[in-house]
């Protein structure tokens, strides 16, 4: 084994080059390092349990062929042991050098930790009562060139380990564990399903007409046809046409894609199950959703029929019995403490909502705001599955409204631990209400709302044909696999989660290509250039700059501003952005804070006196060079304006790249604060805040375009970006907090 003292990258580099020699020497010597076949005839699970009565320190004549991975490896003179790691558990190699001869001996010199090799041998139990295969033959399969990290469980950059998945699922059995456990419940769900007497389906991946879901697509471009096409946001319009033609019950499991931010509970790709039932509704919904979890529960976590009980996330959650029905008023009812209802006054839900924090928008109804007040108040508050049924119409716009109160809809959604894990619904089978609900959601589309679905003409003529009443459901299947595996995050339930491109250097790029090779092969140069995450951030690996220097104090910056500007509004917009760069200069340049702040101060010093959105930042580089500031200081500011004017630089430093992320989101900030009861950031969730930027209509000013490409800018998700730079607005508060009432100001 080679020396692993070292720490770090140089460490790891100095460590693949040493396995990089090995794996050159090998084959100097003849050696395949990746020969093309290999035999296992045992895996180290089923060993253990054919073996579980031999004596210590007695051997067997049976011979097994084992492979896996090298997990440790401990030299002792003429003898050795390797923990070999295969899908099944771990098993010792106990080496001997009269067992192997001279070429196996030789062999073994040349491995290390994280190898793949192939063993056999004898199965015996040692003096210490180590089950163990004595080899008599060592074949490498699989030379690793990259060291196996030390602590890589429980690795703090979470990050890392859904990026480098192989590496935790080397790491970490109880990662596998959970994919295990995911296969085990996506296989359960089918047979339960084909049992109950429904058929799998296939229904297309990209649609013409975006549909079935309020949710913003991703568009592709079909070239055969010269035309986009959306990626299926849900399977529910191609499903129903099948009950129109007769097939009774149905069922898809199936991606589907909404491009729209990542949080705890949401990916861009996801994974569902819809199911329909002719002449069923939404008992028969309830019935069939108590059924698959219950069974989930039995078999994935061992729960006895009767007593189907799990934990999640230290929350004990009942699933036995039959479930809880409650209105979804019921349930806003008890958040906001006295009973609310369709019946009740607009102005006074209005006012409940102001109460609590509530942002609302004029044009919504009675239900939209009940609903408000059940999403935000009520929803988490429910532990043990819950059935939340008579949703307004306001927003169920596919749902068949109920024949007593057709302000409601026959639709619930099932709540456990406070979040969502299915949808469904007495179908809408009326064409001509379903043609007036389609076109209400063009109309809606034509105002800004960019989730709101398309006129789907085929769909209503499918309908015209006939089709029968029915219940339909969606389960969200990664939520669930988080349920049933006790995981926090999406991201832990998928093997590849959406993530950022990662930055990759020519240095990075190099240290992977041969040193010579029989083809022309491109230089590391050329490589990097054709990555789609090239080599963009190598900048970000160079030695620290001098500290920087503005040029100007800070009090004279601010008189400098305020000779320019005499709108109280344009004053405090610039110190908000002097206190949210000083804040960020803290965690990522704290030489530098000083200047950060100025940048932040004059960023917009000429914007009250020209108002050209070309010309900004021109006149003020001008007016920062006059009284003294340095020419480092004037590209820091004129760069966030760069998409204005072609000739303005454009952002490249992290201190330019938050700027521009900044300025355009605190506005939005600030705006939907101005919206708040309290006027303030302070109580501000960041769901609020999603929720005004997919609002198009809300603070029209404010550039989403900008605000996204200022995450881009920063490497960052979307969603992040907002959570982060309003956890800034309420660290630096009360700098920016210009709405702010009463107490929430001081």
């Amino acid at each position: 084994m080679a020396d692993q003292t070292k720490t770090g990258e140089s460490a790891t580099n100095d460590e693949r080059a040493q396995r990089r020699a090995r794996r050159q020497a090998l084959i100097d010597a003849g050696v395949n390092p990746y020969p093309i076949t290999s035999e296992v005839t045992a895996h180290a699970a089923q060993l253990e349990r054919d073996y579980a009565s031999l004596p210590e320190g007695e051997d067997t004549q049976d011979v097994v062929s084992v492979a896996g991975r090298i997990r440790a490896l401990r030299r002792q003179g003429k003898a050795a042991f390797i923990v070999l790691e295969d899908v099944t558990g771990q098993i010792q190699l106990f080496c001997r050098v009269n067992d192997l001869g001279e070429e196996g001996w030789g062999l073994l010199r040349q491995l290390d930790l994280g190898d793949i090799i192939d063993a056999t041998g004898r199965v015996l139990r040692t003096r210490r009562g180590q089950l163990s295969v004595a080899p008599t033959k060592l074949v490498l399969l699989s030379k690793s060139l990259r060291p196996l990290p030390e602590k890589f469980h429980g690795l703090t950059d979470r990050e890392m380990r859904y990026r480098q998945r192989y590496v935790d699922l080397i790491m970490n059995p109880e990662v596998r564990d959970v994919f295990r456990r995911r296969s085990q419940i996506v296989s359960l769900i089918r047979r339960h399903m084909e049992a109950d007497g429904y058929m799998e389906v296939e229904t297309p991946m990209m649609h013409a007409i975006m549909g079935g879901a309020n949710a913003k697509p991703f568009v592709t471009h079909f070239n055969a046809l010269d035309r986009n096409f959306y990626l299926r946001i849900a399977t529910e319009l191609p499903l129903k046409r099948l009950l129109v033609g007769g097939m009774e019950r149905v069922f898809e499991i199936g991606r589907q894609f909404r491009n729209e931010g990542m949080d705890l509970t949401h990916n861009p790709e996801f994974t569902t199950m819809e199911a329909y039932c002719a002449y069923s509704d939404l008992d028969g919904m309830k019935r069939l959703s108590e059924g698959l979890f219950k069974a989930i529960a039995r078999e994935v976590c061992g729960c006895e029929e009767g007593h189907e009980a799990i934990v999640y996330q230290g929350q004990r959650v009942d699933m036995s019995g039959t479930w809880r029905s409650v209105p979804l008023s019921e349930v806003a009812s008890q958040a906001v403490g006295e009973h609310v209802g369709m019946d009740t006054p607009i102005e006074h839900l209005r006012e409940l909502c102001r109460v609590n924090g509530i942002e609302a928008e004029d044009g919504w109804g009675a239900g939209k705001l009940l609903f408000e007040l059940y999403d935000e108040l009520g929803e988490s508050t429910l532990v043990n599955p819950t059935f939340v049924c008579d949703y307004p119409e306001e927003v169920s716009p596919l749902a068949k409204r109920k024949a007593d109160d057709p302000r409601l809809t026959d639709r619930f959604e099932l709540v456990i631990c406070g979040h969502e894990y299915a949808n469904a619904f007495t179908e809408l089978n009326d064409p001509v209400d379903q043609a007036g609900r389609f076109a209400e959601q063009v109309a809606a589309k034509g105002m800004g709302d960019d989730e709101a679905m398309g006129y789907d003409y085929d769909y209503v003529r499918a309908l015209e044909y006939g089709m029968p009443p029915a219940g339909g459901i969606g389960y969200g299947i990664d939520r669930m696999i988080m349920l049933f595996c006790d995981q926090p995050a999406i991201r832990d339930v998928l093997l590849f989660p959406q993530m950022k491109p990662e930055a990759v250097t020519r240095a990075d790029i190099a240290s992977q290509l041969p040193e010579k090779t029989d083809n022309t092969a491109a230089s590391a140069d050329a490589i990097a250039d054709d990555a789609e995450s090239g080599a963009a951030q190598e900048a970000a690996s160079r030695p620290a700059a001098p500290p920087l220097s503005a040029g100007l104090t800070r009090e004279q910056a601010l008189e400098l501003l305020r000779r320019h500007n005499k709108d109280p509004f344009h004053i405090q917009h610039a110190e908000t952005l002097e206190g949210l760069m000083r804040h960020y200069a803290e965690k990522y340049d704290p030489a530098n804070v000083e200047f950060w702040g100025q940048v932040g101060l004059l960023h917009d010093l000429d914007w009250e006196e020209s108002q050209d959105p070309a010309q900004h930042t021109v006149r003020a580089g001008e007016l920062i060079e006059a009284e003294g500031g340095t020419p480092e200081l004037v590209r820091a500011i004129q760069t966030h304006n760069s998409d204005n004017n072609p000739e303005l630089p454009k952002p490249e430093t992290k201190m330019e790249r938050v700027l521009y992320a900044a300025d355009e989101l605190s506005g939005l900030i600030q705006a939907a604060a101005k919206m708040r009861p309290s006027g303030s950031v302070a109580d501000m969730p960041a769901k609020s805040l999603k929720k005004k930027f997919k609002d198009k209509r809300f603070a029209a000013g404010c550039d989403r375009d900008v605000i996204r490409h200022g995450a881009e800018l920063n490497d960052m998700e979307l969603d992040d970006l907002l959570a982060e730079v309003l956890d800034a607005m309420k660290a630096i508060a009360p700098i920016g907090d210009i709405y702010a009432k009463g107490e929430a100001a001081e």
